[in-house]
């Protein structure tokens, strides 16, 4: 069974840490993914840093110029996430944007992505109905999951269409901005929240974009199988110290 259905079938409230490849040093991803599995976080997204991202803050912009800057390549996260996968079975997710898959070819990034033992893929920039003509055969011959985004702007007819397009999880945006948005949970969030959670859609539902501290984490939590924290978790990655302690500590303000 793949990966995330196992994990969707045993847990609740899961923690699913975004971290971008090659940062904050190039080699950093194995030990960064390592040290979270330790901390007992359940599942993680690398993100391939892009040079024109489509929904990413300034932190997560950062750490990719930073990546890029280091010298970090496809093949070498491909290769990174291999190594990961000879120590460690925590699902992996790969987000990264569909001009970086057509780069690399299409059926190659999708043949790499499964050989390095990646579970499923997030690309924000590609549309379900083009996914279901041109991708999904071979995703799913590949034992690949697709995750999909929605928003507050996402009707719910469209929501449908991902959703059955989707597998793994849906990705629920939390409100209309890029990530990194650190403002309070408001109401009209909350509403939003409990109209996904009450459409009964057949895939499990994480809730991402401003999800920063235990308290959001947790009010995420009551409207969704878990949520995804990104930004929050980049600028532990730049604090002076430690990195395992300083990843160790960031999860235990989470979940402890």
């Amino acid at each position: 069974m793949n990966k995330i259905d196992q994990l969707f079938r045993q847990k609740k409230n899961i923690l699913n840490i975004y971290l971008t490849a090659g940062f904050p040093q190039r080699d950093d991803t194995v030990p960064v993914v390592l040290e979270l599995e330790k901390a007992g976080v359940d599942m993680v997204e690398i993100g391939l840093p892009f040079s024109d991202p489509l929904a990413d803050g300034p932190v997560i912009q950062h750490s990719s110029t930073a990546a890029i800057q280091n010298g970090i390549t496809l093949q070498k996260i491909f290769q990174q996430v291999r190594e990961i996968r000879k120590q460690s079975e925590i699902p992996i997710l790969l987000m990264g944007y569909l001009n970086q898959m057509m780069a690399y070819g299409e059926e190659a990034f999708l043949e790499e992505a499964a050989r390095s033992g990646a579970d499923g893929l997030i690309i924000p920039d590609l549309p379900a109905d083009f996914y279901n003509r041109h991708y999904r055969q071979k995703a799913e011959s590949l034992g690949l999951k697709m995750v999909f985004l929605i928003s507050p702007q996402t009707g719910e007819a469209r929501i449908r269409i991902v959703d059955e397009a989707c597998s793994g999880f849906l990705y629920v945006v939390s409100s209309a901005s890029v990530t990194g948005n650190k403002a309070a949970m408001q109401t009209e969030q909350q509403a939003y929240f409990r109209r996904i959670r009450n459409m009964q859609l057949k895939n499990p539902t994480l809730i991402g974009f401003g999800i920063h501290d235990r308290h959001t984490f947790e009010t995420a939590c009551q409207y969704a199988h878990g949520a995804i924290i990104g930004s929050a978790f980049i600028r532990t990655l730049e604090k002076p110290g430690s990195l395992q302690q300083n990843i160790q500590e960031f999860i235990k303000t989470i979940r402890s």
